[in-house]
């Protein structure tokens, strides 16, 4: 018997390992997995937690957030506003991702507000939607970060020199008149203030505000469909207005669709918007646009 060479026999092993392994991997594999996907339970997940909306429609998924606002942005009062997104233009399930600004981030550039700016004006946003107290900590009154840039004659200590509210350019009135006994400007745009010790201002806002944090502030991801239900309560009123429903019946479909903890003690009990808006309008159809 002529046996084969030593260089072919290991081409031909290595060929029917390709084989198998395309066969296992390329067909037996997705096989087996889409038969389990079709097992009851699992289709659903399977097919991206599709959800219906009131219209019978395709409504997009439970796992994907949505903007509830109109075509410049604004929210639309007869529905529970979601968090803010990171994600492309917000809730773009091709462009997740964060706003990569940490607790550092509290003076504002010339292209790109701080993550503080941010926050405060979200904040006086949702107050003035809710008919609430929209004020933070560190906040000015007119929604941005309250914080000072000092100059010392001797460059971060010494006799105080000149003081700006670095986040709010001419010719915005300072939020303090005066720091030290130093008068207050405003920022003039495109002036060097680098050489400033910033000096965040707390004010006389309240420990606990009434906007809770993640009416605030994105998820990681920028999908998150789920808000808190602090949030969904403090929403709970004006979607009974406009509604012309009772606010008991839209704090029962609020507890609806409330899902507790992960294994009862993971993260947070959350309220998924996207399924709770569908509901709202299944229970209280809407009134115009």
């Amino acid at each position: 018997m002529t046996r084969l060479p030593h260089w072919l026999a290991q081409h031909l092993t290595a060929l029917r390992v390709v084989l198998v392994l395309t066969v296992l991997t390329g067909l037996v594999y997705p096989l087996a997995m889409t038969a389990a996907a079709q097992v009851p339970g699992l289709s659903a997940g399977a097919q991206g937690s599709r959800v219906t909306g009131a219209d019978g429609k395709d409504a997009g998924s439970s796992l994907i957030g949505q903007s509830f606002t109109d075509a410049k942005g604004n929210p639309i009062r007869k529905y529970f506003q979601s968090r803010p997104s990171n994600a492309g233009t917000g809730y773009d399930a091709t462009a997740s991702g964060a706003g990569n600004q940490g607790p550092e981030s509290v003076v504002d550039t010339k292209d790109k507000p701080s993550l503080l700016t941010l926050v405060c004006g979200r904040s006086k946003a949702v107050g003035e939607l809710e008919g609430i107290d929209g004020s933070r900590p560190y906040c000015t009154d007119d929604g941005v970060g309250a914080v000072l840039g000092v100059f010392h004659d001797g460059g971060t200590s010494g006799r105080i020199t000149k003081v700006v509210s670095l986040n709010q350019a001419c010719p915005a009135k300072p939020f303090l008149a005066s720091y030290k006994g130093v008068g207050v400007e405003c920022a003039k745009p495109g002036e060097d203030y680098s050489h400033a010790v910033t000096v965040p201002v707390r004010g006389d806002a309240p420990a606990h505000p009434r906007v809770p944090a993640d009416a605030v502030t994105a998820s990681g991801g920028g999908l998150d469909p789920h808000i808190s239900p602090a949030y969904a309560t403090l929403q709970a009123p004006r979607i009974a207005r406009e509604r012309g429903a009772g606010e008991a019946g839209v704090r029962k479909l609020i507890a609806k669709y409330t899902t507790g903890r992960a294994l009862g003690v993971l993260g947070e009990p959350g309220v998924n918007v996207v399924e709770l808006n569908i509901a709202l309008d299944r229970s209280y159809p809407k009134q115009g646009a």
